[in-house]
């Protein structure tokens, strides 16, 4: 079979995207189709099609999904519009009863159609088509709207194709790019509980504010919560943290975990962070994206692919607690000189090299806790956009005057999940912020998830 790097060229994806002006909406349809064909790139054509487990799609699914999205876009307001000459919905959608019953997600991995080569087809004719509805309409505020909505719904898969990668491929996948790890740059660093003052907090995205930023409407409406004084760690948990837990026996004893934690740990035999593995020595290690890694030489970077059992045991087990939500964004956006939030720890300026790891920081894996100096929140933090997702003690629920602005998406979810906050390494620097909600199941730890701790004052 012909060799996936020769199918899916970069330069075919230049070709179906060239022909319209640089108009700011088309440059970042670009920039978005862009980084997903990077994702892509050093797969091989089996690689494509395989599901390892139910909770995940093989790179298949997303490339065709993504696209999809926007087929649907282009048949609502496109009027010269000539759909693909098959209309792959069925498989294609995921949860979107408007367009009739999806197929059953844990079987992606079981149909070998649309082929592989038929999904990169598929994905260049809606790139030309997309190219010529920019080029022929003047986008009304409506389509503005679902175009937006539509990079912000791709940059998700893109992290949920690193998720699946790792899962599929482990060290075996080889990135595009791999920059080296910054170190702490000298800064030693000190691990600790910073005090954040309690009172009158106000939850949730500002839109007035942040009028030109994206935001999803669980986000939102922005809401007065009244907290205690409490302790927050300025640093995630991390591997050298971690491994204290489990040599002190942190997952052989019931005392530590919530009664659906225990009956998890045990039917499933949990006794390390998801991926992690024991040589014969008893020394553990992981096979991640920069290769074999013992957990041990890199006992700075915050611990991965943990579910919310094991990071409230940890916490238990170390006397604290995980943090509310509301407590993670006080204490990750709240300027107090200022008397203002900030829309990212440091402040309103887009993410960058210099103060946090996300996935246009093609590092693969976390940093240093104390890597981005210049990422800390105003009281001290560190981490808290990008590394590794961060668990918090809430519920995924609507907040108070919530309002859907969007049908059949995050607010379907509104029961049995937990919220994280953050980001990880693989989040594309536009798709996260101080009030971004991510949400999972209590048990699920195959995403890039951490978390840092939480005390009462």
């Amino acid at each position: 079979m012909e060799n996936q790097k020769s199918v899916l060229n970069i330069n075919d994806i230049e070709n179906s995207l060239s022909g319209v002006d640089n108009d700011k909406i088309f440059n970042m349809f670009k920039k978005v189709r862009r980084l997903t064909i990077e994702l892509c790139e050093p797969l091989e054509i089996e690689d494509y099609v395989v599901q390892t487990e139910s909770f995940m799609s093989p790179p298949r699914w997303h490339l065709g999904h993504v696209t999809w999205f926007y087929d649907q876009l282009l048949k609502k307001y496109f009027k010269d519009y000539k759909p693909y000459r098959e209309d792959y919905s069925y498989y294609l959608n995921s949860y979107y009863q408007a367009f009739g019953k999806p197929f059953n997600k844990s079987r992606r991995g079981t149909i070998s159609r649309p082929t592989v080569k038929e999904t990169i087809e598929y994905w260049n004719y809606i790139n030309r088509q997309a190219a010529a509805f920019f080029e022929a309409t003047e986008l009304k505020l409506n389509m503005l709207k679902d175009f937006i909505l539509a990079f912000n719904h791709e940059w998700q898969h893109q992290e949920l194709m690193v998720y699946d990668l790792q899962h599929l491929l482990q060290d075996k996948y080889k990135p595009k790019e791999i920059r080296k790890v910054p170190s702490a740059n000298g800064n030693a660093g000190k691990k600790e509980m910073i005090k954040i003052p309690g009172g009158i907090f106000e939850l949730g995205f500002d839109i007035l504010k942040w009028k030109d930023q994206f935001a999803y409407d669980v986000e939102m409406p922005q809401h007065k919560v009244y907290l205690n004084d409490y302790y927050i760690d300025n640093t995630p948990v991390t591997n050298g943290d971690y491994l204290k837990f489990i040599a002190e026996g942190g997952y052989n004893s019931y005392k530590f975990w919530l009664d659906e934690g225990w009956q998890w740990v045990n039917r499933e035999s949990i006794n390390a962070p998801m991926y992690w593995e024991q040589d014969d020595k008893g020394n553990w290690f992981k096979n991640d994206f920069r290769g074999k890694r013992f957990l041990e030489n890199f006992p700075n970077e915050p611990v991965t692919n943990v579910s919310f059992f094991e990071a409230d045991a940890y916490a238990r087990w170390a006397g604290k607690r995980l943090p509310s939500e509301a407590e993670w964004e006080k204490a990750a956006s709240w300027d107090e000189s200022a008397q203002t939030k900030r829309l990212y720890p440091w402040g309103d300026t887009e993410p960058g090299e210099m103060n946090c790891n996300l996935l246009e920081s093609r590092l693969w894996g976390p940093a240093d806790v104390f890597s981005y100096e210049l990422g800390k929140s105003f009281y001290g933090c560190y981490g808290m956009i990008g590394d590794a997702w961060e668990w918090t003690n809430s519920e995924f629920v609507a907040y108070p005057g919530f309002k859907s602005g969007f049908a059949e998406y995050n607010d379907k979810w509104f029961t049995n999940q937990k919220v994280l906050r953050g980001g990880s390494f693989s989040t594309p620097k536009d798709s996260t912020r101080n009030t971004y909600r991510n949400f999972f199941k209590t048990h699920e730890r195959w995403l890039i998830s951490g978390f840092r701790c939480a005390m009462d004052a």
